[in-house]
């Protein structure tokens, strides 16, 4: 099969078909997108060597004993030993041992085939199009902000950064009712923001208000920045964004006004689906292009590009709706 192999160095190349250990199955792979953090892969996060790409759609291909051979599915990316220490208390995603798709010690989306373990998938519905349900790993990390940092409708939220993760966060805040602001700077990316109700910012036209809750999902160390000032005193923070390198914070912008930071990474699959599946949320307008796997080489090159939103490789053909 076909595969975007990383060793320090990215190529596109020729692999033995993945084999499902006990437990497994096997996922011939439609769609996957490519994601900020498959970029801090190739920069040197977490030191991984193998296939990239952790966000796909696919249609199970075997064994032929599973119940959901033939099914459309999407699959949760961390993969626990289930036995330590944080495993029995109830912290599987925080496992010492665990392994990632595409990111920690097992191949990942940027091929025709992967495998994952069965407990980890979960079925499209039939009226979730291919280019949404690739959506659903990005999308179950924005809904986690919800469980990171509980908030109220009417409350004032912030998202800083009008990328794709910056996009989706916006989106389920505004869904939740709250009083949801997006700063970013492409007028073209802010727009996707309105029909959500969400009052859109570039950064140097920002509100000088205060705001309940912001939202860190640029991955900039002006973003942490403009954050911690723009969060009232005893609000919260959340950070999103994860980087191969090093941001320096200032303690005293959270010290001082007692503001409360957490860090927020994947998020419930089920609810994203729901969402999708319910027409609430469309993630669609965010794709910029949609590439080949013979020409993902090109692709990861293509999203690099400045205002680039969310890029997808085609390892097979997509169901559309």
């Amino acid at each position: 099969m076909q595969a975007l192999y990383f060793d320090g160095n990215l190529e596109l190349k020729e692999m033995p078909q993945p084999q499902p250990r006990p437990g497994e199955v096997l996922v011939r792979v439609r769609l996957a997108g490519i994601c900020r953090t498959d970029l801090e892969v190739l920069k040197g996060y977490h030191d991984f060597q193998g296939i990239i790409g952790h966000e796909f759609v696919g249609e199970v291909a075997g064994p032929p004993e599973s119940p959901f051979l033939g099914q459309r599915v999407v699959g949760e990316i961390n993969i626990p030993c289930g036995v330590c220490s944080r495993c029995r208390q109830g912290l599987a995603l925080h496992c010492r041992e665990r392994r990632v798709l595409g990111l920690r010690d097992k191949n990942g989306a940027f091929a025709e085939y992967l495998t994952l373990p069965a407990a980890n998938l979960h079925r499209v519905p039939d009226i979730v199009s291919d280019e949404a349900a690739v959506f659903t790993e990005p999308l179950a990390a924005a809904l986690s902000v919800s469980e990171a940092a509980p908030a109220g409708p009417g409350q004032r939220a912030l998202v800083v950064g009008d990328g794709r993760l910056g996009l989706l966060v916006s989106f389920t805040l505004a869904l939740r009712g709250l009083d949801t602001h997006l700063v970013g700077h492409y007028r073209e990316h802010l727009r996707l923001a309105e029909p959500y109700g969400i009052t859109t910012w570039l950064e140097e036209e920002l509100s000088p208000d205060d705001f309940d809750l912001v939202v860190e999902a640029s991955g900039s160390q002006g973003g942490l920045r403009l954050a911690l000032e723009r969060v009232r005193p005893r609000g919260t923070v959340v950070l999103k964004t994860t980087v191969a390198g090093h941001i320096p914070l200032d303690p005293a912008l959270v010290v001082v006004p007692e503001v409360r930071v957490v860090g927020s990474r994947c998020g419930p699959f089920a609810a994203a689906l729901r969402l999708l599946a319910r027409g609430w949320l469309d993630p669609r307008p965010l794709i910029s292009r949609v590439f080949p796997l013979s020409q993902g080489l090109e692709a990861l090159d293509f999203v690099r590009g400045k205002g680039i939103l969310k890029v997808l490789i085609a390892a097979g053909p997509s169901r559309e709706s």
